[in-house]
């Protein structure tokens, strides 16, 4: 080889780690991108977001704003939102893309689960003494006024309006609407979480998938004692828990809990004490966890295995009164113990 061509190469190999060298110095100079932590109240509840923004901006005014929107449009605690006004007959209010985005997913859930998860169970929720407002828990509530208005099919919807609606999965949308926000500014690893429902993507400030509770099933109103059946680990899905061991009373020695069955009327009865949903969305994962609490543990299961993307993780009482847990196939990829 010709003494120039290796004289020349020497020198452009020396350029090239030369350079190297300056841009790994440049990049250990320049600050690591931290995770930012957001919380605040939110739909009489609270929220929180954790997430990795690329340049490290705190979206914290663009979440408020879109949880003020969103307010706007489907918060009961809010006597002004688009849901209040529908609720107390307002003709003139119109619905807008967020009220109609969960009020197509009420629809379709409850056409699935044969009307398990209904849109209209609002007030049979209030007679049984649950929900905002004065409880009346002395005497059952007379059925026979109430069940002519109860069932989705009812309800009429036309030109951006609606006769009633029950938002019963709408901090699982505001929850996946954040998620949104977050991924439009740049995030591909977060943690939202609105009221118990989690969506989640990426992996956490440890360098892990995103870990979540389930609590056991333990009769405890406050939450302050309460412990993990099992501990999840997951990404790009969203979770939500309910279960018949937080809103309930007792009257005369007998339990009434908060699930309670829009067909019928009356609070549901059977062994299934809590239902995890895990699903492409969070509104998803809210609306057939309520559903699979009023069906019971073999139409649950049978359901779920029938939706796309979707699992659960069920705990009931067996017939010694013991917890036990059943799950689809799918679940096992999320457990950690």
């Amino acid at each position: 080889m010709n003494k120039k061509v290796i004289i020349y190469s020497a020198i452009g190999f020396a350029f090239l780690v030369a350079a190297f060298i300056f841009k790994s110095k440049e990049d250990a100079a320049k600050p690591k991108v931290q995770y930012v932590h957001n919380e605040g109240k939110t739909q009489g509840t609270y929220y929180s977001a954790t997430y990795l923004q690329p340049e490290g901006i705190d979206l914290q005014p663009k979440i408020e704003e879109k949880l003020h929107q969103f307010d706007m449009s489907l918060s009961t605690y809010n006597p002004q939102s688009i849901i209040s006004q529908i609720n107390n007959n307002v003709d003139s209010v119109r619905t807008d893309a967020f009220f109609e985005e969960m009020y197509g997913m009420a629809r379709s859930v409850s056409e699935k689960t044969n009307g398990a998860f209904d849109i209209t169970v609002g007030p049979l929720v209030k007679a049984w003494g649950f929900g905002s407002g004065f409880h009346n828990r002395e005497k059952d509530p007379d059925l026979s006024k109430i069940l002519p208005y109860i069932g989705y099919k009812k309800i009429k919807f036309e030109d951006h309006r609606i006769i009633k609606e029950n938002p019963l999965i709408a901090q699982g949308l505001s929850t996946d609407i954040i998620a949104r926000l977050l991924e439009e500014n740049g995030c591909t690893q977060y943690m939202v979480e609105i009221g118990g429902e989690v969506m989640c993507k990426g992996l956490n400030p440890k360098g892990e998938k995103w870990k979540i509770g389930i609590d056991k099933p333990i009769d405890e109103p406050t939450g302050e004692n309460q412990e993990f059946q099992t501990i999840v680990a997951i990404s790009g899905v969203a979770i939500n828990t309910s279960g018949n061991y937080r809103q309930f009373y007792y009257r005369d020695g007998k339990k009434y809990a908060h699930e309670i069955d829009p067909r019928s009327g009356y609070p549901v009865v059977h062994s299934l004490l809590s239902a995890t949903v895990v699903a492409p969305t969070c509104m998803e994962a809210d609306a057939y966890a309520t559903a699979f609490m009023i069906l019971g543990v073999d139409s649950a299961m049978q359901i779920c295995k029938t939706i796309p993307g979707m699992d659960c993780y069920l705990i009931y009482a067996d017939k010694n009164g013991k917890n036990q847990v059943i799950y689809t196939d799918g679940f096992k990829k999320y457990m950690t113990e």
